[in-house]
């Protein structure tokens, strides 16, 4: 299953750019759930909302942005360009800005301003997921089956990863390939494990034993989620992570702050593809018993295709919103020099997911 394993940047059409020193405020006009113009990042009511974070991330995986020809890219990046200037022509409506926003963001990176490559776009995530999540989920696997879709679905993840990746600061490309390898490895070495020990589970009936590999999948991808997070993140231990005052600006690098956002992050991990992971099987196993199933089987895989697409497309905005992207933490609880640093008393951290 595709998994956002990417640090995320905060998109510049939206919120704008969080550098060093610099506040991430909004970039055009405010609607509900959207940021007001000159919101602090911390402080908009679209990131400290589930409410808020859901809309932006329905935005953000419209699967709809996938058919937008060339010329309406272009027409929506110069729709924006014209509104940065102030040289918008009259009649512009905030509707027509908001849709051109959402459609730069779908297709180009913000750091890069190149076209990311369709599958890989976020937009692009339930359409080219659900093939992959739909064999990971397939009964009966073989050893074969079993490798060759955890290994896919995570270079899926590795190709996401690196098209959505952020380019102001680069990463050497050796990082992104340790990720992948430790991701691969610990996915099939696990996914493998898991199977021939339910193989060989002489207390499990034939049914029970189908129902406990349907499972699988989901402990394989969420370790494997785990293992890419601390291979491609262990130096923010060593190096601390920015954080930021109540009005954005940089206090300082905090290494404890790194622990607490690595923690968050390999949480978010785990509970994300739980509900694409799980609620299929669990659905599938009450549907194979209807006579319509057992009178068709034919209809299975076709069934399954649909659940899983629905489960993809339902609850991945769900699970993504959970968590803010942006964390609080007291100043008390870091580094003397951070305490000293600001007269805030909490201060906020970029945790990624």
């Amino acid at each position: 299953m595709p998994a956002p394993c990417h640090r995320p940047r905060l998109r510049r059409a939206v919120i704008g750019h969080a550098g060093r020193g610099s506040r991430v405020r909004a970039a055009l006009k405010g609607r509900s759930g959207k940021c007001a113009l000159g919101a602090k990042f911390q402080s908009c009511a679209a990131w400290t909302s589930f409410y808020g974070r859901l809309r932006h991330f329905l935005d953000i995986i419209d699967p709809r942005t996938l058919f937008v020809t060339e010329r309406r890219l272009r027409e929506a990046v110069q729709l924006l360009e014209d509104y940065k200037h102030g040289t918008l022509r009259p009649g512009v409506t905030n509707e027509q800005l908001w849709g051109a926003q959402k459609i730069k963001q779908a297709i180009l990176h913000p750091d890069t301003n190149e076209k990311i490559f369709m599958p890989f776009r976020m937009s692009g995530y339930i359409p080219f997921g659900t093939p992959i999540v739909v064999g990971l989920l397939l009964p009966n696997q073989t050893l074969a089956s079993t490798v060759f879709w955890q290994w896919l679905n995570q270079s899926h993840n590795a190709c996401v990863n690196y098209a959505n990746r952020n380019a102001t600061k680069p990463s050497p490309a050796s990082k992104f390939i340790q990720g992948y390898l430790g991701a691969v490895i610990s996915a099939v070495s696990i996914a493998v494990g898991l199977n021939v020990l339910v193989q060989k589970a002489n207390k499990f009936t034939p049914a029970t034993r189908l129902l406990v590999q349907r499972f699988v999948p989901f402990p394989a991808v969420a370790s494997a989620n785990i293992c890419n997070v601390v291979l491609m993140r262990y130096g923010e231990l060593e190096e601390g992570i920015d954080v930021l005052d109540a009005d954005g600006n940089l206090v300082g690098s905090s290494k404890i702050a790194a622990r607490h956002a690595l923690l968050e992050t390999a949480l978010t991990r785990v509970v994300l593809p739980m509900p694409i992971l799980v609620l299929p099987p669990i659905v599938m196993s009450m549907l194979e018993k209807t006579a319509l199933l057992q009178a068709r089987p034919r209809l299975l895989l076709p069934v399954q295709s649909l659940v899983c697409l629905a489960a993809f497309g339902l609850a991945l905005p769900l699970a993504i919103s959970l968590f803010p992207q942006m964390s609080e933490i007291e100043t008390s609880q870091l580094e003397p020099e951070i305490a000293r640093a600001t007269s805030s008393r909490t201060v906020v951290y970029n945790k990624g997911l």
